[in-house]
């Protein structure tokens, strides 16, 4: 062996590697998004700054805390993938928190000795609500072809007056104890109510998108309107169910948070409607429509109540983490439309 081929081969190595390495970040990038960087990135930069930040008692209360946003992303997740987007999830969560609550402290003097009836009975009311709010935005985008942002955008300033109406803008308190004991603060063989709920419906809406007609419709919608209504798919029905279920795990998200507060709040869910549009985007869900898988979805919903715990423990004011939050949501957006050309590339 010459000299000179050595010296070929030598600088051939880092050449190999850089590129196995590019192809490596090339092929997450697309499968999944940029999640996995932006988690990567966050873990470093929040770990420097604390010690404790990825302490075992601080990632578990990181996993309870973002409950709500999963059950709420995993809605999104739908109605993202058909197409559309719903901005009226926290209006499901403030009418679900209101209703629930004026009826569970109204019916419990009158059955004392049936407060689990009264508190399903509420339950049921202010799910029921949330239901009316989905049927309204499947109706208008469904049937009546109303863009998703007029419809949503619509109905949550409609839902948001009636829950002000309602409640004068006071929250609603004296709900029945065990209401709050139990769904906000109980357990069940060891693990929180609200966490058991959470992987419940995570396990649904999974089965839901990989073993159901309904779930391969969704994305046949959001991939081609247009070829998926050639071929018999029912588009109507398909995204009127799509707003009716989001709708519903916002509601479900909006009984968990209602118990932990132990009171029906208006302004429950105020800015949940932007993060999970973040979390499904930087989960890669395509705003486009026809991308989208729960298991990422889920992991982006972590990382955005991870990134809010991280910046309180840097001590960064609420204000300044909504400009970051909604920095990084644009930033996540502009990668998705490059994460979407090179995937139209590769077809």
């Amino acid at each position: 062996m010459t000299i000179q081929s050595s010296r070929t081969e030598d600088a051939g190595a880092p050449r190999t590697r850089a590129t196995i390495l590019l192809a490596a970040i090339r092929f997450v990038f697309l499968r999944v998004g940029v999640l996995p960087f932006f988690l990567v990135f966050s873990l470093i930069v929040f770990s420097l700054i604390s010690n404790q930040f990825l302490s075992i008692q601080n990632l578990t209360n990181v996993a309870r805390q973002s409950v709500y946003l999963v059950l709420v992303s995993l809605g999104q997740m739908l109605v993202l993938i058909t197409g559309g987007f719903d901005l009226s999830v926290g209006t499901a969560i403030a009418m679900t928190s209101v209703v629930s609550a004026m009826a569970m402290v109204a019916l419990a003097p009158v059955m004392p000795d049936m407060i689990w009836l009264a508190i399903l009975l509420g339950a049921g009311a202010g799910l029921g609500a949330a239901l009316l709010i989905g049927c309204l935005n499947g109706l208008g985008i469904a049937q009546f072809d109303v863009s998703p942002f007029i419809m949503t955008l619509g109905v949550q300033s409609v839902g948001a007056g009636i829950a002000l109406f309602l409640t004068g803008g006071v929250p609603i308190s004296g709900l029945p104890y065990d209401f709050g004991n139990f769904f906000g603060f109980g357990r069940v063989l060891g693990i929180p109510v609200p966490v058991m709920i959470a992987l419940l419906a995570i396990v649904g809406i999974w089965l839901l998108m990989n073993r159901t007609k309904l779930g391969s419709h969704i994305y046949a919608v959001g991939g081609n309107v247009r070829a998926a209504n050639l071929s018999g798919v029912n588009t109507k029905r398909v995204l009127f169910l799509a707003y009716v279920l989001c709708a519903m795990l916002a509601s479900l998200a909006g009984l968990l948070l209602t118990a932990r507060v132990e009171s029906g709040e208006t302004n429950l869910g105020g800015t949940i409607a932007l993060e999970s549009i973040a979390a499904c985007v930087i989960g890669g869900v395509s705003l486009r429509g026809g991308l989208g898988r729960v298991e990422n979805v889920v992991l982006g919903a972590f990382f955005i109540v991870l990134l809010q715990n991280g910046m309180n423990i840097a001590q960064i004011g609420s204000y300044m983490q909504m400009v970051l939050l909604g920095s990084l949501l644009v930033l996540a957006v502009i990668l998705d439309q490059f994460r979407y050309r090179m995937l139209v590339g590769d077809r």
